[in-house]
């Protein structure tokens, strides 16, 4: 499927996360989060056969996801949208890519963790219709050895009743 993002100026395309494709993955990975995860991490997603699709336009990698399909829901487990790249409706366009997907596998829930640090990924998430509904107390790798708490967001992708906010 090939498509234009706002903010390109060209097409882009969703093609599937392979072993040939983990170099470039793991160097846009650790220019994009603070704590990021290592080559082992992708390859052991793509070994347990997650969701795992890059954006591109033409030879240049833009962002991937990561997601993990349960029973009747989907985990997101990782999103990433190239610095240079950022601001431009990517996320929000892999967001909307992960939604279809996980409506077709017959999921009624799309979950993720957040840093509670990261404003500016729950705001995009909110504004793709993710709800707060809970924290995961020292969650994630901080600096100097400390942990960072991560919000829970879900989205109700089909028939299901949301759950309650978290205080």
């Amino acid at each position: 499927m090939t498509m234009t993002a706002p903010g390109q100026a060209g097409p882009v395309r969703f093609e599937a996360m392979t072993h040939s494709h983990l170099e470039a993955v793991t160097a846009l990975e650790q220019q994009a989060h603070v704590h990021p995860w290592q080559q082992r991490h992708f390859s052991d997603c793509l070994a347990s056969a997650y969701e795992s699709q890059m954006l591109m336009a033409g030879d240049t990698l833009l962002g991937y996801f990561v997601a993990m399909k349960g029973v009747d829901e989907v985990h997101l487990l990782n999103l990433a949208v190239a610095p240079a790249y950022q601001c431009q409706g990517l996320a929000r366009l892999m967001l909307e890519a992960l939604a279809l997907w996980s409506s077709g596998q017959g999921a009624q829930w799309l979950w993720l963790e957040a840093r509670q640090s990261n404003t500016r990924a729950i705001h995009i998430y909110k504004a793709h219709g993710f709800r707060s509904v809970g924290v995961r107390r020292q969650y994630y790798p901080a600096a100097a050895g400390s942990r960072e708490d991560a919000v829970v967001m879900s989205l109700q992708l089909k028939g299901a009743s949301m759950p309650e906010a978290a205080p």
